[in-house]
């Protein structure tokens, strides 16, 4: 039962034993968050006959693709080195080990990207590059087995810190803990009492638990988030399935999670209320019976973890299909319902994770929620927004996840993950102009930064997008940007189509210096400017180049790559 010292499962896991464990069939794996990045990754061409189906097909043909002969190993750090040629090449990924030679002439990042971790440690650089390799589903046949346990570290070892197979050694948890973490729970327990009363105190955040059952989070004053970075409804994530209760707040760069079996049975319908600029947050929850209780529950995994985020894992509720509708010829918007006892609110700028299982493969792949349309009186809204996400979705007929993600009929079911991205509503700060550069559904993010920019900033001046696509019917709720424009007369929308009509009047061709320079004019010389840019790899890479060489900082530019 509750209270509990802080804890981590995740750290020190499995060292006790030397048993192989096969990794479950599940993407991204722990601790592998697939996050978006400041730069993208080129594709290499693949052969024919090497897609991702055409690789999903020969892992379940049975053959062998490990060389052992269906056997698992440990390997030690002098065999994995031996295994480091194109024809023979051994992996680590996150403490496993896999035979990536056989999948050499699928990776769509070429062969030599792979070869970078020949006979080594991948992890980082899978984390880093390797963003759509599904290693723990798309590689489970190719499984050798598990790294050999190193012994322990005696008590007194104080060279230089390293993280073991992306983990911290226990007393370098409990040192981090103490300087910026959580610090043990406390408990105030009065059985006599018909009301329960239960408090973790960390010098970072604090819980508390009141009658009837409410969770009271705050913020330290000391550890309180910059300007634009204070808590808000987009800042914590709950879901309630079964007995299990999970609380993620996340604060700057960190995630704290509470995460409860509960003793009891509570109602669906929660509340979730937070005071801003104070650093506040609320959850009421109504218990099914009115019961004194002894206890709040068990701690479920993670319980009680202050974790950077990058090092947290993803999580997915189960979301209802509930309408789509076509916006162009190839392009739909999805609307999914969130489980009735889960609270989410995407933060402007950020993704989620969509998750289906195809051919018997779990397949992700990041999608940013939009508004169900940019000019409110455009269409009456359907359903309330706090509890559907809304996406605008290009189906790619030879694909592999979209036609899926279209076969779903309404009431079928899609996983979607908490939000991710690096995007921080503090880049807005004194903004004075916006300038957003789009190509293709790459217009997504902009749905919400451009809402946001129109209607969150008392200091903008003007908002300028200039929206890239091959022909015109190509181009995702043209009619509303159009309308957006002469209602606001902050906002100016330019079109450029690579593909046009004989008839086209409007601007054409690709991003480049000439369009560039007329388009980033500023309202005055030395406005506070900010440049949003999203699209397909080679876009967004040669639009970064350009804005650089037009002497344009890091800190005025932000892309959206995945």
């Amino acid at each position: 039962m509750l209270p509990l010292p802080a804890m981590d499962s995740r750290q020190g896991a499995g060292q006790g034993s030397r048993m192989l464990n096969v990794p479950s069939q599940s993407f991204p794996g722990p601790r592998s968050q697939q996050r978006v990045a400041s730069g993208g990754r080129s594709k290499v061409p693949l052969k024919q006959g090497r897609s991702l189906m055409d690789w999903i097909r020969l892992t379940k043909s049975g053959k062998d693709l490990t060389g052992l002969k269906g056997r698992l190993i440990e390997v030690t750090e002098e065999e994995l080195k031996k295994h480091n040629k194109k024809d023979d090449c051994w992996i680590c990924i996150r403490g496993f080990v896999y035979n990536v030679s056989p999948y050499m002439e699928y990776h769509p990042g070429g062969e030599e990207e792979l070869m970078r971790a020949a006979g080594s440690d991948g992890t980082d650089l899978f984390d880093q590059v390797h963003r759509w390799v599904n290693y723990e589903s798309m590689l489970k046949e190719c499984l050798v087995g598990r790294m050999a346990i190193k012994p322990a570290l005696p008590k007194d070892y104080r060279e230089e810190k390293k993280v073991l197979n992306g983990m911290l050694p226990k007393s370098q948890v409990t040192d981090t803990l103490a300087r910026e973490g959580p610090s043990s729970p406390s408990m105030d327990n009065r059985s006599e009492s018909p009301q329960f009363n239960f408090a973790i105190r960390t010098n970072f955040l604090s819980l508390l638990l009141l009658p009837p059952v409410t969770l009271l989070i705050t913020q330290s004053r000391t550890n309180r988030a910059g300007p634009g970075e204070d808590i808000n409804l987009g800042s914590i994530t709950v879901d309630h399935q079964g007995d299990s209760f999970r609380v993620e707040t996340i604060i700057k760069d960190y995630s704290y999670l509470i995460h409860i079996g509960l003793s009891h049975e509570i109602q669906e319908d929660f509340s979730v209320q937070v005071v801003e600029n104070v650093g506040k947050i609320e959850i009421v929850l109504k218990k099914k019976e009115s019961t004194t209780w002894k206890s709040l529950g068990c701690p479920l995994e993670n319980h009680n973890s202050l974790l950077p985020k990058k090092d947290t894992d993803l999580y997915y509720r189960k979301c209802q299909l509930i309408s789509k509708e076509d916006v162009t010829h190839d392009t739909k918007l999805f609307s999914v319902m969130l489980p009735p006892s889960t609270h989410l609110q995407v933060p402007v700028g950020q993704h989620v994770y969509l998750k289906l299982t195809i051919a018997g493969t779990e397949i992700v792949k990041p999608y940013t929620p939009v508004s169900d349309s940019l000019v409110p009186e455009f269409k009456e809204p359907v359903f309330p927004n706090s509890k559907y996400i809304y996406f605008l979705v290009k189906i790619y007929p030879a694909g592999l996840f979209t036609p899926e993600l279209d076969l779903l009929q309404i009431g079928d079911y899609v996983s979607v993950s908490n939000p991710e991205g690096s995007f921080k509503i503090s880049q807005f700060q004194e903004m004075e102009d916006l300038f957003l550069l789009a190509a293709g559904t790459g217009f997504t993010p902009m749905v919400k930064v451009l809402h946001y920019a129109l209607t969150g900033i008392p200091s903008l001046r003007k908002v300028k997008l200039m929206f890239f696509n091959k022909t015109e019917d190509d181009i995702i709720w043209r009619s509303q940007l159009e309308k957006l424009a002469l209602k606001d007369k902050r906002f100016d929308v330019e079109f450029v189509l690579s593909a046009p009509p004989s008839e086209w009047s409007g601007k054409q061709g690709y991003i480049s210096p000439a369009l560039l320079s007329e388009f980033l004019k500023k309202s005055l010389e030395k406005s506070k400017v900010l440049i949003c840019i999203c699209g397909p790899t080679p876009f967004t890479e040669q639009g970064m180049k350009l804005l650089h060489d037009l002497n344009f900082s890091k800190d005025e530019i932000h892309s959206f790559t995945a």
